[in-house]
């Protein structure tokens, strides 16, 4: 389990998607796939809609995720605090499953005397340092996005910071919604740090659609691609071994 990866698409968005696929069914196939979505609803001094903030909820319920409505001021601790949470979540139920296996399906976690669900919590927290974790984040940038954009990208660079402490590996994606041409625009391939992104949202174009389903839908894609070129790397490492070099 320690050498394991922790999986999450983190969606930042300030409206309802209003273009293509289901979002909510997206985050279902996502979490299928070992994948948890968690979702910011950012908002400024306009409040969002009851249909916005009830999307940014069933999204992240059916992803197996967190979700959070934030003002674009406190977005840097929202973006650590939702990441770290949904961290714990996963390996909670992870670990909750083992459990059930070891003790009986009718055993939970809370099931357990104080002292014992105290040491479970302590593996939990342990994990929670040493897995590897593998972030794409996906960044609504219609136009109603435009102004907050510069916290969005002071937040992520915070993010970068808050978890290079921990003793497993990160990895960061970064990609847009709408694309130019396609559903998203890769803005920052894999990456262990997110300090490169000095100005990159500068560069971006807003646009008015916020096709949420299709840009799940593609980034559930590029973590396929990353997974396969892994295994690619990890199978030739064992072919230089195996062949002395």
């Amino acid at each position: 389990m320690g050498k394991g990866t922790l999986k999450q698409i983190l969606l930042l968005t300030d409206g309802c998607s209003n273009q293509g696929e289901d979002p909510i069914a997206i985050a279902s196939l996502a979490r299928e796939q070992g994948i948890t979505v968690n979702v910011i609803g950012v908002v400024d001094d306009n409040h969002m809609s009851e249909q916005g903030i009830k999307e940014v909820e069933q999204i992240a319920l059916a992803g197996g995720g967190v979700s959070q409505i934030v003002y674009a001021q406190q977005l840097a601790k929202t973006v650590q605090m939702v990441t770290r949470k949904a961290m714990t979540q996963t390996l909670y139920g992870v670990v909750n499953k083992e459990l059930q296996q070891i003790l009986g399906q009718d055993q939970e976690m809370e099931d357990l005397a104080p002292e014992k669900r105290g040491q479970v919590m302590e593996v939990v927290d342990e994990l929670g340092e040493t897995i590897n974790l593998e972030v794409l984040i996906l960044v609504d940038t219609s136009a109603s996005m435009k102004n907050k954009l510069p916290m969005v990208q002071e937040a992520l660079t915070d993010l970068s910071i808050s978890l290079t402490s921990r003793m497993g590996a990160n990895k960061f994606s970064l990609y847009s919604f709408p694309g130019k041409r396609r559903e998203i625009d890769r803005l920052l391939d894999w990456t262990p740090k997110l300090d490169s992104l000095h100005g990159i949202f500068h560069k971006l174009s807003s646009g008015g659609i916020t096709p949420t389903g299709p840009a799940l839908q593609t980034a559930l894609h590029k973590f396929e691609k990353n997974s396969s070129r892994r295994s690619l790397i990890s199978r030739d490492d064992e072919l230089y071994e195996e062949s002395g070099m």
